[in-house]
C-alpha cells in the first residue's frame, strides 16, 4: 500500500476524525475546511468514475458523464484491478447502505 508510507499519528488522526463524523453536513464542514473546493470535487468525481467503471460503463460514456480525463479513468480503473480494493469496500458499502434506506 502507498499510504503505509505515510502511516504515523497525522493520517491516523485524519482517518479517525472522518470516521467520528456522523452526518453528511458533518462531513461538509470538515472537508470545506480541510481541503479545497477542486480537491474535493476530485475525490469525488474518481469515487463515481470507480462506480461507473464497476457497472461497465465505457471510457467514453464516463468521460462524458463525469468529465473525467482518460488519464484519471485509467487510474481508477488500475486501482480497481490492482489496487488495495478500497474502491470496492466503499462503493459495497454505499450500495449496503441505498438498499437499507429502501
Amino acid at each position: 500500500m502507498q499510504l503505509d508510507k505515510l502511516r504515523g499519528r497525522e493520517l491516523d488522526q485524519l482517518f479517525e476524525a472522518i470516521l467520528k463524523l456522523d452526518t453528511l453536513e458533518d462531513c461538509y464542514q470538515l472537508f470545506e475546511d480541510l481541503a479545497t473546493v477542486n480537491e474535493v470535487q476530485a475525490l469525488a468525481q474518481r469515487l463515481e468514475v470507480a462506480r461507473q467503471i464497476r457497472e461497465g460503463s465505457t471510457y467514453h460514456k464516463i468521460e462524458e458523464a463525469t468529465g473525467a480525463s482518460t488519464a484519471t479513468i485509467s487510474r481508477v480503473k488500475r486501482c480497481l484491478n490492482y489496487g488495495s480494493g478500497g474502491y470496492d469496500l466503499a462503493l459495497e458499502r454505499l450500495n449496503q447502505s441505498d438498499k437499507g434506506d429502501s
